[in-house]
């Protein structure tokens, strides 16, 4: 049982020496890849004026919405008022 032992350490041992400092390399390759190439200033800028497009139109939205939610409500409370006698002049 002891030889057992001793057999999986240098195995192990053995594997790690020689993996780890492929690995090291590997991952340092990796590492040094870029990632994705810079972006030119006519993109950019395209990029920009679509950004201040959607918050604008995200905007106009949430008045829409908003609108919509008080005609629901002044038509939901419309039932539970009662109604006011007509105005004279």
């Amino acid at each position: 049982m002891p030889e057992d032992v001793l057999v999986v350490a240098i195995i192990f041992g053995t594997m790690a020496v020689v993996l780890f400092p492929l690995m090291r390399a590997w991952g340092r390759r990796i590492e040094g890849r870029e990632v994705a190439p810079a972006i030119s200033p006519d993109v950019a800028q395209r990029l920009e004026r679509i950004e201040r497009a959607v918050e604008s139109i995200a905007v106009e939205v949430e008045r829409i919405s908003e609108g919509q939610r008080f005609v629901t409500k002044v038509l939901a409370d419309r039932g539970e008022v009662p109604k006011l006698p007509p105005v004279q002049h």
